[in-house]
Formats: structure tokens, sequence, C-alpha cells
């Protein structure tokens, strides 16, 4: 049986993918206590890495978009975190994001905001989380954005 936070998401038009392995020696996500702490998941899209300097190869609007789909695979990654059972999700506490960008880009904020609104969008008050945005001369595998985040569960 879907839960309510997955049928708001099918409503949305997304799918979960499979919480994506961790590229490294790490584990994409760890449970202390109510919390639940993942690690950057970087964007891509239909297994596509989105690659690009914001301010240079991309848009503002562009790397919005791949930080939407950070914030798919962060909920992924919170529903394995819960088990399957995203219903668990209390709230999402806390976003950090890196935007791959310019030494002038100053936009990180709107580029962010790609996983700030979509994490409302498909949460409500839920979704409304304290949140840092960050530039990055470079990120993995060349990706536009890399995003982490703390998610309180029960």
């Amino acid at each position: 049986m879907t839960g309510h936070i997955e049928t708001r998401l099918a409503e949305l038009g997304v799918t979960l993918p499979d919480a994506p392995a961790p590229a490294a020696n790490y584990v994409p996500y760890v449970v202390v206590g109510d919390m639940v702490y993942v690690s950057g998941q970087i964007s891509n899209a239909d297994g596509e890495l989105i690659k690009g300097r914001v301010g240079d190869d991309l848009s503002t609007a562009e790397g919005a978009a791949a930080a939407k789909t950070c914030a798919i695979s962060l909920l992924a990654q919170c529903k394995a975190a819960c088990d399957g059972d995203l219903d668990r999700l209390v709230k999402v506490v806390k976003l950090v994001g890196f935007v791959n960008s310019t030494a002038d880009f100053i936009e990180q904020p709107q580029v962010i905001n790609g996983a700030s609104d979509f994490m409302v969008e498909a949460l409500g008050d839920k979704g409304r989380h304290a949140r840092s945005a960050v530039s990055a001369a470079s990120l993995p595998l060349g990706v536009a954005v890399e995003i982490e985040a703390i998610f309180q569960i029960k």
C-alpha cells in the first residue's frame, strides 16, 4: 500500500528511485535515535549525472533543476532508512547544499531553492527546514550540485 507521502509524490509526477549506493568508503545514511543523517546526494536525472558549473555551463534555473534531483535522491535515502515507509518522516530538519559555480556567481540560494521548494511542495510543513547554500570550486565527478540532509523520523 502506498503511503501519503508517496501518493503526494505521484501527484507531482515523481517516483522515487532506488536509494543510490555510496561511491566510496562511507554509508549513505546514519540513523541516530529519531534523526537520519543522509550523505551528500549528487545531481542525477534518470541515471545521468548533471554536470557543469553554474554561471558558466549552466544557468541558475538549470542548477535549481539539478538541485531538485538531489532532493529526490535524499528522499529515496530517507525511505531506505525508514525501512521503506516514508510516512515515518516527521520533518526535514536541514539541507546543506553545494553548488559547483564560478567565482563570481552569487545565486547559490536560488539554485538550492530547487531542492527546498520541492521539499515543501512534496511534504508541506514537514518539508520546511534550516539550510545552507554555498559555492564550491569543484564537486565530485564534475556534478553541478550536491546536497546533504538531516531528517527527523518516528
